[in-house]
Order: C-alpha cells, then structure tokens, then sequence
C-alpha cells in the first residue's frame, strides 16, 4: 500500500507528473536516435564492430553511450567528449586565475565557462570523429564488408556524429530546465541501465549451463554480494560526515555561550566520485590516441585491458592521488581556522591561527587516506569479479564508474522527487528518515 500510495502522490502533484512526463519523452528521444544508423553504413556488416565492443575500454564507452558506439549510430561518440571537457573546465577553475574569477562571478561566470565547455567539447568530438571512423571502416571490412571513407565523407559524417553529441548535450540540458534530476547524469544512467537485463540474463544463463552443477547457488551468492556492494556505493556517495573534530563552546572569562557544539564539516569521502570520474577520463587517452585500433600491443594494450593487472594498478593509484589532489582544492584548513577565528571559536587544545590549520590539515589527511582507499577498491572491483569467474558485462556492475554513477543519479533523482512531495505536504519516499544525494555535491560526472 505504500508504494501504491507513493506513486498516487507523484501523479497528483502536476508540476512533477509534467517533469517526469518531459523526462521520459526526452529519454525516449534519445535512446530512439542510439539505433538511428551513420549514412551509408549497411546495419548487416557491423557484427565485428559489436565484437570488439565487447571487452575492455571499449565495452565500457559503449555502456556510457547506450549500446550506439558498437551500433555505428548518430550518437555513437556519446556523451563523453562532453565529460571530458567538463573535467578539462573543473581543473583549470582550480588552477588558473582567470577561471577562479569566472567562478566567482555568479551566473555570468557560469554560462561563459558553460560556453567555454561546448567549444572545447566540439574540438573533442573533432578529434575522435576520425578516430572511430577509421576503426569502423576496419571493422567492417574485417567482416568481409565495405565503407567507403574518402576524406569528405569523414567530414560529413564527423560533423554528423558531433551533431549527435550535441545533441544529446541538448537534451540533457532539457532535462535540467523541465525534467527531473541532472540531466547529462540522466542520460548516462539510461545507458547503463539499457546494457544491464542483457548482462543479467547472460550470467544467469551461463550459471545454468555450468556442467559442474551448484550455477544457480553461485548466481544467487553473486546477487547477495552485488547488493552488498551496492550498499557500500551508497555509504560511499552519501559521504561520511561529522567527523569528531568540534567547535568549543565560545568563552569569555568563565562564563561560558554560544550554544551546543558545533561538528566541522570534515568528510572521509569529501572528494565524491569526482576522482573515479578525473582517473577513469585519463584512462581513455591512450585508447583515443590509437584511434580505437585492435592492433594494441605493449604499452597501449596494457592500458587499454580494464581487467589486466597494470590497468587496475595504475588505475588504483590515479584514484588515491586524485582523491587526495581534489580534496586538497575544495577543502581549505585555513579558511575554515579563519572563519573559526572570526567567530571566536577555537578547538579546545589547540592555539588559534597557524596551528589550528596544521591541526585541521593533518586530520584531514589521515581521514582521506581510508576513503581514497575504499574508493578505489570500489573502482577495481569489476576486475576483481571477473577473475572470480563472472561475465565481464555482469562484472562491470559490481563497481567502478558505472555502478557509483547508476547509485548517485537514482539518489538524487528521488531526493528531487521527494523534495517535490514534501514541498506539497505529501509523505517523502520513505518512512523513516530523508533520502541524502551525493555529500559532494557535484553531478555524476
């Protein structure tokens, strides 16, 4: 009866039925346009391209464009390139002073970095247009077909497959005005969810057919470890918070005011998924810079196998020191020891000014080490799971990039929907308790 009278609720508020209605007509859209195929590509011929979608990196571009990188559709580039030029933007902000004040310019500074973000996005699809065409016309004709690629039908159709990303682009954009939820997060989440009941079915099929018997308690013991995974990655998302380093209590002479105690806001996971994203976007240069070939050897080929050892261990460390690098930027000891200072509050022990700083920098260290840690545990585990013997498509939801973005994006869609409810008096999603988005507060990607 809860559900039943949850979804009565949804239906009756009429702005969140439109925004849900909008969100659906727009994924819609968007997964209709990931079968839409390249002019002058022969649908039939693109088995090999399928094939060699099917492991590594490449398996894992196709999951983010929802199954059109291997259908050689419109939008088969996606919306990574997007991603990237997101991150690209997100560092220089850091780095560069110029950017720093256009972050600090309010709405302004947001839509010029906005615009800053397309242009270099059109630059990237530039560049990896090429790229996956020539893999295409490789794959193809290694299937016994034929695509004839002069240089202006690779121009044509690069500024066919930007077009695509753009749009998509667009669509998501949409999604934020008159949807539901981050839209570009959204549309991510559509993509892997589209790739999940085959990955499923493939794992409990092949469980079945296990000659040696016991496959359907192996596949029930994998379902219980992906829901505790699963668990973990919302303990993850959600961030620890309320460390136990506090305010005390103002003092002036012997009398004592201000109030209860203050937590300062110090988190074990204060970077988010925002390191998997930056190390995850690195990882895909070396496979950009081969242009997509299938003939990887050496270096290239060991950075390009998700589940080879030097992929996961350069990988592994990348996450730690990207946790620790992005936590460096967005948490700052001496501005939270100032604001301390400013409102006459110390931590008991320590000396205002320099050593509070000290103090707060070294807590924050230590807590960061354990969540950099767990982070990047949480990222390897696909490769984990398919040297325990699962499907390398069932593997890649027991963690990394895809499990942390499908986890994130459902949390914060209902904390959205939730919000809507409560705003016209309707009970939450839950009885107990509010539903809690991202601690970082940043968008899947």
């Amino acid at each position: 009866m809860g559900f039943t009278k949850t979804i009565k609720n949804i239906w009756s508020v009429e702005d969140l039925r439109k925004r849900i209605g909008i969100t659906l007509l727009l994924v819609i859209i968007y997964r209709f346009g990931c079968y839409v195929v390249l002019p002058g590509i022969n649908p039939d011929e693109l088995l090999a391209l399928k094939n060699f979608t099917a492991d590594g990196l490449m398996q894992l571009l196709d999951m983010f464009s929802g199954g059109a990188f291997s259908q050689a559709s419109i939008f088969a580039l996606g919306i990574m390139p997007y991603i990237t030029a997101s991150i690209v933007i997100q560092l220089l902000g850091m780095v560069l002073p110029a950017f720093q004040k256009m972050q600090r310019e309010g709405e302004s500074g947001r839509m010029k970095l906005n615009q800053y973000t397309r242009y270099l996005t059109v630059a990237i699809l530039v560049l990896q247009g090429p790229a996956y065409l020539m893999n295409l016309k490789y794959q193809v004709q290694a299937a016994g077909g034929h695509v004839d690629l002069g240089f202006w039908t690779i121009a044509f159709m690069t500024i066919v497959l930007a077009a695509g990303s753009m749009f998509i682009m667009w669509l998501g954009e949409r999604i934020d005005q008159k949807g539901v939820g981050n839209g570009i997060s959204f549309i991510i989440l559509i993509g892997i969810i589209a790739r999940l009941p085959e990955a499923f079915v493939q794992e409990f099929t092949g469980r079945l057919m296990n000659s040696q018997g016991g496959g359907l308690v192996l596949f029930l013991v994998e379902i219980v470890i992906l829901l505790a995974v699963i668990a973990g990655a919302v303990l993850l998302v959600q961030g620890t918070r309320n460390v136990p380093v506090q305010y005390a209590k103002k003092v002036v002479g012997n009398k004592q005011y201000g109030g209860a105690r203050q937590f300062i806001p110090l988190k074990v996971n204060a970077a988010g998924v925002m390191p998997i994203i930056f190390a995850q976007a690195i990882m895909f240069i070396p496979v950009t810079l081969a242009g997509f070939s299938t003939q990887q050897s050496g270096f290239v080929g060991a950075m390009t196998d998700m589940y080879g050892f030097w992929y996961n261990f350069v990988y592994f460390i990348m996450i730690v020191a990207f946790t620790y690098f992005y936590t460096a930027i967005t948490v700052r000891p001496a501005q939270m020891a100032e604001d301390m200072k400013r409102n006459n509050g110390f931590i008991p022990g320590i000396k205002p000014g320099k050593p509070t700083v000290d103090y707060l920098d070294s807590i924050m260290s230590r807590i960061t080490l354990p969540g950099s840690i767990f982070l990047g545990i949480v990222a390897i585990m696909p490769a984990i799971a398919h040297i325990c013997g699962l499907n390398r498509s069932f593997a890649s939801f027991f963690g990394g990039t895809s499990l942390l973005i499908l986890v994130g994006v459902i949390l914060d869609t209902l904390r959205i929907i939730e919000g809507h409810l409560i705003m016209h008096k309707y009970d939450g999603l839950m009885k107990h308790g509010r539903i809690k988005g991202r601690a970082s507060g940043n968008s899947a990607f």
